[in-house]
């Protein structure tokens, strides 16, 4: 279950990520409406939704559904349900210092 998941989770996020840079930007048409082009609003409104930016709701949302779907599997797979810092046990304890040792007294010869 697991595996299938997570490998639907990449399939989607390389289709998320192909879709977007395939999208024609708001911001490309704003060069057009400052005299390079034929453009009558530089922000305005696009109309109604087109095939891209629909297919990109809909992975998106498939992407969101997923990873939750993802946490909850690893959550209950964890036995007793703890999380990653209850199964790594106590901190361990600080190591006590040694004592410093005496300095030793300079050799002078006789």
């Amino acid at each position: 279950m697991y595996t299938a998941l997570v490998i639907v989770q990449v399939l989607i996020a390389i289709g998320l990520v192909t879709l977007i840079l395939l999208q024609h930007g708001k911001g490309a048409d704003a060069g057009a409406a400052f005299g390079a082009g034929a453009s009558g609003t530089v922000f305005g409104a696009r109309g109604a939704s087109n095939f891209l930016s629909r297919a990109t709701a809909w992975l998106a949302t498939g992407f969101f559904v997923i990873s939750l779907a993802l946490a909850y599997v690893v959550q209950t797979a964890a036995p007793g349900g703890s999380s990653i810092v209850d199964k790594m046990g106590a901190a361990p304890e600080a190591a006590t210092p040694a004592a410093p040792e005496a300095p030793a007294q300079p050799v002078i010869p006789e």
